[in-house]
Order: structure tokens, then C-alpha cells, then sequence
């Protein structure tokens, strides 16, 4: 494993999946504008899948699987149940306006089945294979939880 530095942050191109054992990409709404359209970003979770490595997505980062394919260059959400923050969550903090795409609508106009709780704000998670997702920032530990028992069930 690779000597992390809090006073150096690793560029993203410089990240390989064969020095780690899974990736976890938390929430806020930064992700929406770079990672989703960001190239090694996009690389990096399919060479985490194609290894058969868990990925973890919380909040607005599932919609960082937008341009993600399989190997057969089909969407990776298609036929896959997956959450993410909600239409309805963004509504509530006024942003339907402001983000580039609803993560909800961009997820099912994909192929994803889109699971959530109806109550908002509520803890969600879902596992669907190696693909792990969380519905808002109270899924976040949750999602990390999940992520942690899969990997130790990998280590078995």
C-alpha cells in the first residue's frame, strides 16, 4: 500500500486499483461537476469492478456512475439497484435548479432500479454485487459499515 501523506493529496491519474482494496466516494455535491465527468475517475471504478473490488457511493457520488460502463459498453446502473440522494431531497434543499443532473432521474434514465425511503433524510443503503450506494448523508456510515463487512467477507 502506497505511504499516504496528509500534507500531500494524490492526483487522481496516479491512483491504481491494484494498490488498494476498494474505493469509497463520499456525497456533497462537488462530485456532480468533476467527478462525474472526470475520466480517471471513470477508469478507476471500472478497474475496481473489473477486479472485483467493492465500490462505495454516498449521497450525490452515485451519480458519478453516469459514465461508467460494463465491459460489454453497457451502462454499469442498468438492471443494477442502486440509491443516491433523492429528487425529492434535492427539491427540499432547493437545488433542482443549480446541479447539472437529479442523480435519481440520471440513475433510472440509465437502467438503474432506483431504491430509497420515502421519508427523506432517512438512512438508506443498498448492496447490488460489488456496487455499494447510500442515499444521503445519514447513509454515509451505514454505506461505510457495509463496505467494511464486505471487504472482511472478501478476506475470509
Amino acid at each position: 500500500m502506497p505511504k499516504l501523506s496528509s500534507t500531500k493529496t494524490l492526483r487522481l491519474d496516479s491512483v491504481k486499483q491494484e494498490d488498494y482494496d476498494t474505493v469509497f466516494y463520499p456525497g456533497g455535491h462537488g462530485p456532480m461537476w468533476d467527478l462525474a465527468e472526470d475520466k480517471n475517475s471513470i477508469k478507476l471504478i471500472e478497474s475496481f469492478l473489473a477486479a472485483g473490488k467493492p465500490v462505495a457511493l454516498v449521497c450525490h457520488a452515485p451519480g458519478v456512475l453516469r459514465h461508467v460502463k460494463t465491459p460489454g459498453d453497457k451502462p454499469l446502473v442498468d438492471g443494477k439497484n442502486v440509491t443516491g440522494f433523492t429528487d425529492g431531497e434535492e427539491e427540499d434543499v432547493g437545488l433542482t435548479k443549480v446541479v447539472p443532473f437529479l442523480v435519481e432521474d440520471e440513475l433510472m434514465r440509465l437502467g438503474a432500479i432506483f431504491l430509497k425511503v420515502i421519508k427523506y433524510w432517512g438512512v438508506h443503503t443498498v448492496k447490488d454485487g460489488q456496487l455499494i450506494t447510500g442515499q444521503n448523508p445519514a447513509s454515509s456510515g451505514p454505506a461505510a459499515k457495509l463496505l467494511i463487512e464486505t471487504l472482511n467477507k472478501k478476506a475470509k
